[in-house]
Parts: C-alpha cells; sequence; structure tokens
C-alpha cells in the first residue's frame, strides 16, 4: 500500500484495540468520532464529527480503511460511492475486541494481506472469503510486487477449474506459486507459464512476467511520441522481451519533461524514473557505446543506456544495447530478480494545486482528496492545513502565514523539482482569489526574469477544482447568483484601488450581482463603504446583501441585509459579500424560509397567457 491506513473508531470502547492494531501498521493513525461542535473525550490523533461523510472521503482519496465496527457501518456508508473493484483500496471490518478481522473490499489490492497482519497482531481470525486464497493460499489475479498478469481477465476462469478439482502444469519459475497450495500436475490441461518473453495466455491458461527490465530512454526535445515507441516496440522484439516483464522506463533528470517519454509511461502504464548525469555517469565502464557527444551536452556519456543500467543495478546487465532513429535512442538491461522501481533514481516532481472548497469534509472533490492523500509533502496557509488534517496526518506540513503567498508557492515548486509529490492547499476553488494564479505566472516567468529554477519548470503541474466561497454562500441562501454575476476583490495590496473602483463602478452599471471578496481587513476600512455608496447609485436600497463567514464549517454565519443597512463593522476579513443586483429579491417568511435568489427572466413564461388551442371541427 502507498497510502498509511486510517484505523476508524466510532465508540471509544474500541479504542484500546486500535491503539494496538496502531503500534504494527507504520505510519497509521486512529481517527475517533465525536460529535459536532464538541472535544472527543478520549485521545484519538484525529476527529472527526460526520462518519458517513469521514468513510466517504477516505476511501474516495484511495486511503485503506480499517473500522473498528460493525461490518453494516462501513457497507452503509461506502454503498454509494463503489465503483471499479480494481482500482477501489482496502477496507476491512474488525470487531472492537479485535477477536474477528473481515476483509470487506480490495481483497486483491492488499486487503487480505493486511487483514493477516491484523489478525495475527490482535491474535484474531482472519475471515478471508476470496476462493483463491481460501482454498489454494494465493490470489492469482493479484500476483506479488514486481510480477504481472499478462492475461488478468481469464483468471477467474482458471481458478474456477481448479476450485472445480481440475489440476493446473506450472512452466517456468516463480517461488511465490511454488509456494502456494496449487493441484499441479505435469500432464494438466490448465497451465501457468512463467516467462520474461512474450506468451498468449487464454482461458485456460495464465501468462506471469518478473518485471525484471528497465528500459533506458533517450531523445531530441520534442520528438514524437510515435517515434519513440515504435523503436520501443523494435527494441523489446529484437531483444524477445515482454512489455510485462519491464518494471521501468529511465532517462536523465533532464528528459522529466519530455513529453514523448510521459506520454509512453501512460501508455502502457510503466514508472518513469530519472537519475542525475552524475549517477549516470558512474555507469561509463559498462556502457557499450559510450559518446563525448552526449558528455558534452548533458554531462555523461550515455542517456539510455546509462539510465537503463542505473535502474538494474551492479548485478543487472544490457540485454540490448543503445538503438537509436533521428531522434530517439532505447537500450533494455536485465536484473537477476523483480526490480523495485521506487528504488530507482526518483520519479518526476509533481506540484498539484489543489482547492479544498470552505473546508467541509463533503464538499470536498474525490480528486482533491485522493491528491492530498497521494501527497509527500503538503504546502499551504496553516489554517488551510487544519482544514484537511484528516488527510495530511504524518505528512511532511510546510505551513506560512498570510502575506507570503509568493514564498510558499516557490518553495512548493522547488520541493516539487527535487522529485517530491507536493500539495499546494488552498481554499475555495485553487483558481479564484488563490495560489493558481501565482503558479502559472512564476512558470511564465524565465529564471532569470523572477520564474523558478530549471528543475521547478520540469516538474508536472496540475489544479482540482474546488469550490468557492462565492458559490457555497450563494447555494447556503438561495440562488443570488442565478443571473449575471462578477467576483471583485476590494484588497488594494497587489492591485491598485482606482482600478478596483473602475471595476467596481462597471459591475454597477451593468447591475450584476457582485461577490466581493476580501471586503475589510485590519487597516483596511474604507473599500467596502465606498463600494456601497457606488452602489447605492445604481440599485434600490433594499437590494439584498448577504454575509457569509465559516461556510459550511462549525460556527457558520450566514446573515442578510439590505444595501442601505449594511454595517461596515458587520463585515472582517474572513466575510464572503454578496451585493444582490436590482432584480434580487428576498423571499420566504423570514422563520422557517428564508431565502434570497436572482431571477433569470421566467417570469416572461410564466406570467405570459395561455394560448387558446384551436378545436378542430
Amino acid at each position: 500500500m502507498d497510502v498509511a491506513p486510517a484505523i476508524v473508531v466510532i465508540s471509544p470502547v474500541a479504542l484500546k484495540t486500535a491503539q494496538k492494531l496502531s503500534t504494527v501498521l507504520d505510519e497509521s493513525l486512529i481517527h475517533g468520532f465525536a460529535k459536532h461542535g464538541s472535544k472527543p473525550n478520549v485521545d484519538y490523533q484525529l476527529s472527526f464529527s460526520e462518519p458517513m461523510d469521514h468513510l466517504r472521503s477516505l476511501f474516495q482519496s484511495g486511503t485503506p480503511i480499517i473500522g473498528i465496527c460493525a461490518a453494516g457501518i462501513l457497507i452503509r456508508a461506502l454503498a454509494p460511492v463503489l465503483g471499479d473493484k480494481r482500482n477501489e483500496p482496502p477496507v476491512i471490518a474488525v470487531s472492537e475486541d479485535g477477536s474477528s478481522v473481515v476483509p470487506l473490499l480490495g481483497g486483491h489490492r492488499g486487503a487480505n494481506a493486511l487483514a493477516h497482519q491484523i489478525a495475527e497482531a490482535l491474535q484474531g481470525h482472519a475471515a478471508i472469503t476470496t476462493a483463491g486464497d481460501t482454498v489454494f493460499g494465493v490470489a492469482l489475479d493479484d500476483p506479488p510486487e514486481g510480477w504481472t498478469l499478462a492475461n488478468p481477465s481469464d483468471a477467474k476462469s482458471v481458478m474456477a477449474h481448479m476450485l472445480a478439482g481440475d489440476t493446473v502444469k506450472l512452466s517456468g519459475q516463480a517461488d511465490w506459486l511454488e509456494a502456494a497450495n496449487l493441484p499441479v500436475a505435469d500432464d494438466a490441461e490448465l497451465e501457468i507459464v512463467v516467462t520474461e518473453q512474450p506468451h498468449d495466455g487464454h482461458n485456460g491458461k495464465l501468462v506471469f512476467h518478473p518485471q525484471t527490465h528497465v528500459v533506458g530512454l533517450g531523445c531530441s526535445r520534442g520528438c514524437s511520441l510515435e517515434e519513440l515507441d515504435e523503436l520501443l516496440q523494435k527494441g523489446l522484439e529484437e531483444a524477445d522481451i515482454s512489455m510485462g516483464a519491464v518494471a521501468a522506463f529511465a532517462s536523465i533528470d533532464l528528459k522529466a519533461d519530455e513529453v514523448a517519454m510521459n506520454k509512453l509511461a501512460v501508455r502502457y502504464n510503466k514508472p518513469f524514473r530519472l537519475f542525475t548525469a552524475d549517477e549516470l555517469n558512474e555507469q561509463k565502464d559498462r556502457l557499450q557505446n559510450p559518446s563525448d557527444v552526449v558528455f558534452a551536452e548533458v554531462g555523461c556519456h550515455g542517456v539510455s543506456e546509462g539510465s537503463a543500467l542505473a535502474g538494474v543495478g551492479v548485478s543487472g546487465e544490457l540485454v540490448l544495447e543503445k538503438q537509436k532513429t533521428a531522434n530517439a535512442t532505447v537500450a533494455i538491461a536485465r536484473a537477476p530478480v523483480p526490480v523495485k522501481h521506487e528504488k530507482l533514481g526518483r520519479a518526476r516532481g509533481r506540484l498539484h494545486v489543489i482547492g479544498i472548497g470552505p473546508g467541509q469534509e463533503a464538499w470536498r472533490t474525490p480528486e482533491a482528496s485522493s491528491w492530498l492523500a497521494e501527497a509527500d509533502e503538503v504546502v499551504g496557509y496553516g489554517l488551510y492545513l487544519d482544514l484537511v488534517s484528516s488527510l495530511i496526518r504524518g505528512k511532511q506540513r510546510h505551513a506560512f502565514p498570510l502575506g507570503a503567498e509568493e514564498e510558499r508557492v516557490r518553495f512548493a515548486f522547488e520541493r516539487a523539482g527535487q522529485g517530491h509529490n507536493v500539495a499546494l492547499v488552498c481554499s475555495g476553488d485553487s483558481g479564484v482569489y488563490a495560489m493558481g494564479a501565482l503558479v502559472f505566472e512564476l512558470l511564465d516567468r524565465a529564471q532569470d526574469n523572477g520564474g523558478v529554477s530549471d528543475a521547478a519548470r520540469r516538474v508536472e503541474v496540475a489544479s482540482a477544482p474546488g469550490i468557492s466561497a462565492m458559490i457555497a454562500l450563494s447555494n447556503r441562501i438561495g440562488a443570488p447568483l442565478g443571473h449575471d454575476f462578477c467576483a471583485i476583490s476590494l484588497s488594494d495590496l497587489l492591485t491598485p484601488w482606482e482600478t478596483i473602483q473602475q471595476r467596481l463602478e462597471g459591475a454597477a452599471i451593468g447591475d450584476f450581482v457582485i461577490g466581493f471578496y476580501n471586503p475589510v481587513s485590519k487597516r483596511r476600512r474604507t473599500q467596502l463603504a465606498w463600494a456601497q455608496e457606488k452602489l447605492l447609485e445604481y440599485r434600490p436600497e433594499n437590494t439584498p446583501v448577504i454575509l457569509g463567514s465559516n461556510i459550511g464549517r462549525e460556527n457558520e454565519l450566514i446573515t442578510t441585509t439590505t444595501l442601505k443597512e449594511l454595517q461596515v463593522d458587520d463585515v472582517d476579513m474572513l466575510t464572503t459579500v454578496i451585493v444582490g443586483c436590482s432584480q434580487s429579491r428576498l423571499g420566504g417568511n423570514g422563520q422557517s424560509l428564508h431565502f434570497v435568489y436572482t431571477p433569470r427572466g421566467y417570469a416572461k413564461r410564466i406570467d405570459a397567457p395561455e394560448k387558446e388551442t384551436e378545436t378542430a371541427t
């Protein structure tokens, strides 16, 4: 498992079992239920107030769940979000006394093995229900790390035949298969083949490949994916090696952002690992085709051969020396045992710019939760990091104060440039008055013109959307953004006040609903009052105004007033303000029903006289 499991406790009675379990599961954290607005009366490492939402958030982020509770709680919580069983994380139910351990989901994605580990630690019983594990002690559709099954769709058929009493022939050597309790017979019609070579399987034959090879790649900048892929296929064919026997693609770190190489890795679902020029130069004496020209260009004597050899280590050897086309090179090396790709060089760094919404767990997108769970390091304003603490506990956390936006973005870039998977956390939506624009502005600048380093420029950058404060507030109160609207920040820290005034007057003339961000600060108290006066020149005094703070979180406060009655002292720097247009309406009875909306013009249809229908005579 790449992500540490969450040990979820619903009742304090289960805490003792959870604590015992956490000592044997590295980096696991105890998540405990505490009623909304109250502090837990026991020492949980992390607390939550909405069990169903919390369980779904963990599951959708790919976090393995160990629920020390009734299995039904986990089933009811996760049923709405179940999808592809091949990509779902392990989910295990453990009785409060630890006597029973039941893997519910992800049996062949680590849940069965984890259940055995838990049962051993708690001296309980692992109730494994998958037939292959129970009868044969192995899951053929879930080979161990370093192995691939070439035809996974046929595993069910082969297992069914063996469970019905058929024997199987084992061709090739694999310790994990030989140690299993398979019904092996040399004359069997069913067959399991272990090979590094291409081999076709079918519903009576399974083919397993040990991932013992590393493919070294080199290319000119801008080389096409088709040219690189064609050379790769020719190389594999010449060396008689199956793609399934390839553990990883590798190259020099200067190629971290090479489009063709990255797309090739995605196309074949292979890790793309990177080495420095110095690391590749250590392979100089093992190269078949050392080049002084390459050394002068990038600082090592061979990229493709050097990368392949660096990937398989000192006990490996080249099995295909450098092959080349006009713009690409490929070499292949073999190790005597399956290669652990995560120990090769480093991965391409990632900078994920994540909008977490206003903070409520249920409003966070699955993509955002997944990226947070996958991150090695997390960067952001301290308050925002606290809002996602359930997903980042145990990770390296870098908190920055308000006002240090440029510092935090540069820091995140440079950490990613060193090969880390970095999450840059933003409240609301990362592209709305958040760090998204600054990320791409720094990326757009040359290094000698205020940009980031060359290494940082080669990282993968992606953004996850979030619910902005304005959108959240609108939904909480009704639909004030139901017609044309705009957003304006009243902060003059980066934008001249004269520019803000021009934009605000334009919005006033255009009769836009306006969402105000950064309406006031400790030192800045006059801008909102000026905006109020300007808007009163163009729209009625009773125009609805909505004030919202802590939207979707504990201590949420949403109030409505009018443009005339708006008081600046009721607003602070964390308040979002929505001012309606001339058509916005305050509705309801003021008690049980209270809402604000901006009509889109449907009244013309609703109030139109019905057309008379002619009756045929």
